[in-house]
Protein backbone atom coordinates (compact mmCIF):
# COMPACT_ATOMS: atom_id res chain seq x y z
CA UNK A 1 0.00 0.00 0.00
CA UNK A 2 2.48 2.44 0.94
CA UNK A 3 4.54 1.63 -2.17
CA UNK A 4 1.73 2.21 -4.24
CA UNK A 5 1.42 5.37 -2.86
CA UNK A 6 4.87 6.73 -3.49
CA UNK A 7 4.48 5.71 -6.81
CA UNK A 8 1.51 7.76 -7.40
CA UNK A 9 2.66 10.89 -5.34
CA UNK A 10 6.00 10.17 -8.02
CA UNK A 11 3.60 10.70 -10.99
CA UNK A 12 1.88 13.04 -9.52
CA UNK A 13 4.76 15.20 -8.83
CA UNK A 14 6.32 14.25 -12.74
CA UNK A 15 2.77 15.35 -14.41
CA UNK A 16 2.81 18.71 -12.34
CA UNK A 17 6.42 19.48 -13.18
CA UNK A 18 5.54 18.53 -16.87
CA UNK A 19 2.45 21.32 -16.69
CA UNK A 20 4.47 23.61 -16.19
CA UNK A 21 6.07 23.03 -19.11
CA UNK A 22 2.98 23.05 -21.13
CA UNK A 23 1.22 26.74 -22.33
CA UNK A 24 -2.44 26.64 -21.90
CA UNK A 25 -3.00 25.56 -25.05
CA UNK A 26 -1.33 22.66 -24.44
CA UNK A 27 2.30 23.57 -26.33
CA UNK A 28 5.59 22.47 -25.07
CA UNK A 29 7.65 25.16 -23.69
CA UNK A 30 11.17 23.48 -24.13
CA UNK A 31 12.69 22.14 -27.55
CA UNK A 32 12.30 18.68 -27.81
CA UNK A 33 14.43 15.88 -29.69
CA UNK A 34 14.55 17.06 -33.84
CA UNK A 35 13.95 20.78 -33.06
CA UNK A 36 15.65 23.04 -35.03
CA UNK A 37 16.80 26.41 -33.43
CA UNK A 38 17.71 29.90 -35.28
CA UNK A 39 19.38 32.73 -33.42
CA UNK A 40 19.11 36.64 -33.73
CA UNK A 41 19.99 39.37 -32.13
CA UNK A 42 17.08 40.60 -29.24
CA UNK A 43 18.20 44.05 -29.27
CA UNK A 44 15.74 45.46 -31.47
CA UNK A 45 12.82 43.53 -29.68
CA UNK A 46 13.83 44.54 -25.97
CA UNK A 47 14.02 47.67 -27.79
CA UNK A 48 10.92 47.94 -28.57
CA UNK A 49 9.27 46.78 -25.80
CA UNK A 50 10.73 49.48 -23.69
CA UNK A 51 9.57 51.89 -25.82
CA UNK A 52 5.77 51.35 -25.04
CA UNK A 53 7.06 53.05 -21.52
CA UNK A 54 8.33 56.44 -23.93
CA UNK A 55 6.36 58.92 -25.41
CA UNK A 56 8.99 59.95 -28.13
CA UNK A 57 7.18 57.02 -30.64
CA UNK A 58 8.04 53.54 -31.41
CA UNK A 59 9.05 51.56 -34.37
CA UNK A 60 8.78 48.06 -35.66
CA UNK A 61 11.51 46.06 -34.38
CA UNK A 62 13.98 44.33 -36.93
CA UNK A 63 15.73 41.23 -37.43
CA UNK A 64 18.89 41.12 -36.86
CA UNK A 65 22.21 39.11 -37.19
CA UNK A 66 23.73 37.98 -34.03
CA UNK A 67 27.15 39.55 -34.86
CA UNK A 68 28.64 41.98 -37.39
CA UNK A 69 30.31 39.13 -39.50
CA UNK A 70 26.64 38.49 -40.65
CA UNK A 71 26.63 34.29 -40.07
CA UNK A 72 23.39 32.11 -39.62
CA UNK A 73 23.92 30.54 -36.45
CA UNK A 74 21.76 27.92 -35.54
CA UNK A 75 21.06 24.33 -33.54
CA UNK A 76 19.87 20.65 -34.09
CA UNK A 77 18.61 19.02 -30.93
CA UNK A 78 19.29 15.63 -31.13
CA UNK A 79 17.96 15.33 -27.19
CA UNK A 80 16.38 17.62 -24.49
CA UNK A 81 19.83 18.00 -22.81
CA UNK A 82 21.77 18.31 -26.39
CA UNK A 83 22.49 19.64 -29.52
CA UNK A 84 24.68 20.54 -32.07
CA UNK A 85 25.53 24.11 -33.27
CA UNK A 86 26.01 25.58 -36.59
CA UNK A 87 27.11 28.31 -38.05
CA UNK A 88 27.36 29.34 -41.94
CA UNK A 89 28.32 32.28 -44.10
CA UNK A 90 29.22 31.69 -47.94
CA UNK A 91 28.91 34.91 -49.59
CA UNK A 92 30.03 36.00 -53.07
CA UNK A 93 29.88 39.22 -54.58
CA UNK A 94 31.12 41.24 -57.63
CA UNK A 95 29.59 44.63 -59.08
CA UNK A 96 30.95 46.94 -61.46
CA UNK A 97 29.89 50.22 -63.09
CA UNK A 98 31.31 52.49 -66.24
CA UNK A 99 31.63 56.01 -66.86
CA UNK A 100 31.83 58.13 -70.32
CA UNK A 101 34.37 60.07 -70.35
CA UNK A 102 35.81 62.27 -73.53
CA UNK A 103 38.40 60.43 -75.58
CA UNK A 104 41.83 62.33 -75.37
CA UNK A 105 43.20 63.68 -78.43
CA UNK A 106 40.14 62.91 -80.52
CA UNK A 107 39.00 65.74 -82.48
CA UNK A 108 36.32 68.15 -81.65
CA UNK A 109 33.02 67.38 -83.50
CA UNK A 110 30.84 69.28 -85.64
CA UNK A 111 27.32 70.10 -84.56
CA UNK A 112 25.02 67.71 -84.00
CA UNK A 113 28.04 65.33 -83.83
CA UNK A 114 28.31 63.99 -80.64
CA UNK A 115 31.90 64.40 -78.61
CA UNK A 116 34.27 60.85 -78.79
CA UNK A 117 33.94 59.06 -76.23
CA UNK A 118 35.58 55.98 -74.39
CA UNK A 119 34.74 54.16 -71.22
CA UNK A 120 36.18 53.78 -67.65
CA UNK A 121 34.91 51.06 -65.94
CA UNK A 122 35.37 50.14 -61.50
CA UNK A 123 34.75 46.62 -60.39
CA UNK A 124 34.79 44.88 -57.13
CA UNK A 125 35.37 41.27 -55.50
CA UNK A 126 34.35 40.57 -52.44
CA UNK A 127 34.09 36.82 -50.21
CA UNK A 128 33.23 36.23 -46.75
CA UNK A 129 33.16 32.36 -45.69
CA UNK A 130 31.97 31.71 -42.27
CA UNK A 131 32.06 28.29 -40.57
CA UNK A 132 31.49 26.65 -37.40
CA UNK A 133 30.30 23.76 -35.64
CA UNK A 134 30.15 23.19 -32.00
CA UNK A 135 28.00 20.73 -29.23
CA UNK A 136 26.26 22.10 -26.32
CA UNK A 137 24.58 20.44 -23.21
CA UNK A 138 21.97 21.56 -21.33
CA UNK A 139 21.20 21.64 -17.33
CA UNK A 140 17.54 22.19 -16.10
CA UNK A 141 14.27 21.12 -16.17
CA UNK A 142 12.34 24.41 -15.86
CA UNK A 143 11.69 27.67 -18.65
CA UNK A 144 15.12 28.74 -16.69
CA UNK A 145 17.73 26.66 -18.30
CA UNK A 146 21.65 26.82 -18.07
CA UNK A 147 23.63 25.62 -21.18
CA UNK A 148 27.71 25.12 -21.72
CA UNK A 149 29.71 23.52 -24.40
CA UNK A 150 32.61 23.79 -27.28
CA UNK A 151 32.77 25.32 -30.85
CA UNK A 152 35.11 25.56 -33.38
CA UNK A 153 35.14 27.79 -36.19
CA UNK A 154 36.72 29.47 -39.28
CA UNK A 155 36.30 32.46 -41.43
CA UNK A 156 38.06 33.58 -44.57
CA UNK A 157 37.21 37.38 -46.39
CA UNK A 158 38.95 38.72 -49.22
CA UNK A 159 38.22 41.63 -52.01
CA UNK A 160 39.77 43.00 -54.65
CA UNK A 161 39.22 46.36 -57.10
CA UNK A 162 39.91 46.81 -60.97
CA UNK A 163 39.76 50.00 -62.65
CA UNK A 164 39.77 50.17 -66.17
CA UNK A 165 40.84 53.46 -68.39
CA UNK A 166 40.12 53.88 -71.76
CA UNK A 167 42.27 56.37 -71.91
CA UNK A 168 46.21 55.60 -72.42
CA UNK A 169 48.52 57.70 -70.16
CA UNK A 170 51.33 59.49 -71.97
CA UNK A 171 53.92 62.36 -71.65
CA UNK A 172 51.80 65.29 -72.46
CA UNK A 173 48.90 64.86 -70.53
CA UNK A 174 48.18 65.08 -66.30
CA UNK A 175 46.44 61.36 -64.96
CA UNK A 176 43.62 63.47 -63.61
CA UNK A 177 42.71 65.11 -66.77
CA UNK A 178 41.83 62.06 -69.04
CA UNK A 179 40.90 59.50 -66.01
CA UNK A 180 37.31 59.60 -64.49
CA UNK A 181 37.88 60.38 -60.82
CA UNK A 182 35.34 57.50 -59.05
CA UNK A 183 36.06 58.65 -55.28
CA UNK A 184 33.08 60.43 -53.56
CA UNK A 185 30.27 58.76 -56.17
CA UNK A 186 28.51 56.14 -54.15
CA UNK A 187 31.22 54.03 -51.90
CA UNK A 188 33.94 54.12 -54.30
CA UNK A 189 37.64 54.35 -52.90
CA UNK A 190 39.86 56.74 -54.57
CA UNK A 191 41.84 55.95 -57.43
CA UNK A 192 43.98 58.90 -57.61
CA UNK A 193 47.16 58.78 -55.39
CA UNK A 194 50.87 59.53 -55.47
CA UNK A 195 53.70 57.07 -56.37
CA UNK A 196 56.91 56.94 -54.54
CA UNK A 197 58.46 59.75 -56.54
CA UNK A 198 55.15 62.16 -55.57
CA UNK A 199 53.90 62.04 -58.86
CA UNK A 200 50.08 61.88 -59.36
CA UNK A 201 48.83 58.04 -60.39
CA UNK A 202 45.86 56.22 -61.15
CA UNK A 203 45.04 53.05 -59.51
CA UNK A 204 44.71 49.94 -61.98
CA UNK A 205 44.42 47.19 -59.25
CA UNK A 206 43.92 46.92 -55.76
CA UNK A 207 44.27 43.60 -53.58
CA UNK A 208 43.19 43.77 -49.97
CA UNK A 209 45.01 40.57 -49.66
CA UNK A 210 42.73 37.65 -47.75
CA UNK A 211 42.52 37.01 -43.81
CA UNK A 212 41.92 33.19 -42.23
CA UNK A 213 41.24 32.77 -38.49
CA UNK A 214 41.00 30.40 -36.38
CA UNK A 215 38.81 30.32 -33.16
CA UNK A 216 38.03 27.25 -30.43
CA UNK A 217 36.12 28.25 -27.48
CA UNK A 218 34.35 26.81 -24.52
CA UNK A 219 31.65 28.65 -23.40
CA UNK A 220 28.52 28.62 -20.96
CA UNK A 221 24.71 30.89 -20.81
CA UNK A 222 21.12 31.08 -19.63
CA UNK A 223 18.43 30.80 -21.20
CA UNK A 224 14.57 31.33 -20.47
CA UNK A 225 12.01 30.39 -22.31
CA UNK A 226 9.66 33.18 -22.64
CA UNK A 227 7.01 31.76 -24.55
CA UNK A 228 6.32 28.10 -25.64
CA UNK A 229 9.31 26.85 -28.38
CA UNK A 230 11.04 31.21 -27.88
CA UNK A 231 13.41 32.09 -25.61
CA UNK A 232 15.95 35.06 -24.62
CA UNK A 233 19.57 34.10 -23.97
CA UNK A 234 23.09 35.45 -22.75
CA UNK A 235 26.35 33.60 -23.58
CA UNK A 236 30.04 33.99 -22.51
CA UNK A 237 33.01 32.15 -23.60
CA UNK A 238 36.65 31.75 -23.13
CA UNK A 239 38.70 30.69 -26.03
CA UNK A 240 42.13 30.35 -28.28
CA UNK A 241 41.61 32.06 -31.58
CA UNK A 242 45.14 32.60 -34.55
CA UNK A 243 44.22 35.28 -37.58
CA UNK A 244 46.76 35.80 -40.36
CA UNK A 245 46.10 38.50 -43.19
CA UNK A 246 48.36 37.93 -46.27
CA UNK A 247 49.54 41.04 -47.56
CA UNK A 248 47.50 42.83 -50.23
CA UNK A 249 48.94 45.33 -53.14
CA UNK A 250 47.91 48.19 -54.61
CA UNK A 251 49.19 48.88 -58.75
CA UNK A 252 49.23 52.34 -60.10
CA UNK A 253 50.54 53.97 -63.27
CA UNK A 254 51.92 57.48 -63.46
CA UNK A 255 53.86 59.90 -65.59
CA UNK A 256 56.91 60.91 -64.18
CA UNK A 257 56.88 65.09 -64.86
CA UNK A 258 60.15 65.79 -62.86
CA UNK A 259 61.85 63.97 -65.41
CA UNK A 260 63.49 66.44 -68.86
CA UNK A 261 62.00 63.50 -70.50
CA UNK A 262 58.87 62.85 -69.24
CA UNK A 263 57.56 58.82 -69.32
CA UNK A 264 55.17 56.28 -68.23
CA UNK A 265 55.70 53.81 -65.56
CA UNK A 266 53.91 51.45 -63.46
CA UNK A 267 54.63 50.53 -59.73
CA UNK A 268 52.96 47.61 -57.77
CA UNK A 269 53.05 48.45 -53.99
CA UNK A 270 52.85 45.79 -51.69
CA UNK A 271 51.40 46.00 -47.92
CA UNK A 272 52.73 44.06 -44.69
CA UNK A 273 51.40 41.26 -43.78
CA UNK A 274 49.57 40.37 -40.29
CA UNK A 275 48.99 37.78 -37.65
CA UNK A 276 47.37 37.88 -34.15
CA UNK A 277 46.76 35.53 -31.55
CA UNK A 278 44.91 35.57 -28.22
CA UNK A 279 43.47 33.61 -25.11
CA UNK A 280 41.01 35.73 -24.34
CA UNK A 281 37.21 35.71 -23.02
CA UNK A 282 34.37 36.82 -25.20
CA UNK A 283 30.72 38.01 -25.59
CA UNK A 284 29.46 35.99 -28.87
CA UNK A 285 29.15 32.64 -30.42
CA UNK A 286 31.84 33.51 -33.33
CA UNK A 287 34.70 34.34 -30.29
CA UNK A 288 34.73 37.94 -30.83
CA UNK A 289 34.30 40.82 -27.94
CA UNK A 290 30.93 41.57 -29.28
CA UNK A 291 27.60 40.43 -28.71
CA UNK A 292 23.81 40.75 -27.40
CA UNK A 293 21.26 39.22 -25.88
CA UNK A 294 19.90 36.69 -28.32
CA UNK A 295 16.35 35.75 -28.96
CA UNK A 296 15.85 31.95 -30.38
CA UNK A 297 13.13 30.22 -32.43
CA UNK A 298 12.68 26.41 -32.01
CA UNK A 299 10.51 24.87 -33.97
Amino acid sequence: MKKSLLFAALNLGIGTANAQLVSKKGEAYLPEPGDWSVGVDATPFLNYAGNFLSSAGNSAPTQNFLNATQTIIGKYFVSEKMAYRGILRIGMGSQHWSENIAQHGATAPVYPALPALVEDTYKEKSTNVGLGGGIEWRRGSTRLQGYYGADLMLTYTNSSREYTYGNALNDSTSVTAISTSWYGQSSYPQNFVNDTYGNTARVTEEKDGSMLAFTLRGFGGVEYFIFPKISLAGEFGWGISFANSSGGSQSIESVNFQSIDPSVGTQTIESNKSGRFSLDTDRNLTGTSTGALRINFHF
